[in-house]
C-alpha cells in the first residue's frame, strides 16, 4: 500500500485579490509562498481566484465567468466532494456538499459546474493515486 502523502500532487492555496489581475503580482504571491513552504518538501500550487477567468478558456478550451470570492471558486471544483476550503484568516471551513463523500471516497460529478469530460480526467487521475476510490455516474 502506498503512503497517502506520497500520493497527493500538490497542496493548493488561493486567495482573492481582484486590486491586480497581472501575472506579476500574482507571481509576487506564488514566490512569497514558495519561500516559506521550501523546506517542506511538497508541491503547494498558489492561485488568484480573481485571476482565473483570464488563463480558465486558453487552458481548458472553456469560458469561466469571472468570480468573485473564493468560495465561488471553491464551488467551480469539478469533483464535488473536493469542494472544501479552509480560511487561514479565521479557521472557517467551508464544504458546500459536506464531507460525507470525501469521507467514504465518493467522486461525483458537481452539478454546479458540471464538465463530464474533466470530471472524468480528473477522477482517472485521483483513481490513479487511490484506486479505492469510487467514481459515481452524473445524476
Amino acid at each position: 500500500m502506498r503512503d497517502r502523502e506520497q500520493a497527493l500532487a500538490d497542496y493548493d492555496v488561493f486567495y482573492f485579490d481582484d486590486n491586480d489581475l497581472s501575472w506579476q503580482a500574482e507571481d509576487a504571491v506564488i514566490q512569497r509562498v514558495q519561500a516559506v513552504v521550501a523546506d517542506l518538501g511538497v508541491t503547494v500550487e498558489v492561485r488568484n481566484q480573481a485571476r482565473v477567468h483570464l488563463w480558465y478558456p486558453q487552458r481548458f478550451g472553456l469560458s469561466y465567468p469571472r468570480l468573485r470570492d473564493c468560495r465561488e471558486g471553491i464551488d467551480r471544483y469539478l469533483i464535488a466532494c473536493t469542494c472544501v476550503g479552509l480560511s487561514l484568516a479565521d479557521g472557517e471551513l467551508y464544504a458546500p456538499d459536506g464531507l460525507h463523500d470525501l469521507a467514504a471516497g465518493r467522486l461525483r460529478l458537481n452539478p454546479r459546474w458540471a464538465q463530464p469530460a474533466l470530471f472524468a480526467a480528473k477522477a482517472a487521475s485521483y483513481r490513479a493515486r487511490w484506486p479505492w476510490l469510487t467514481v459515481l455516474p452524473p445524476g
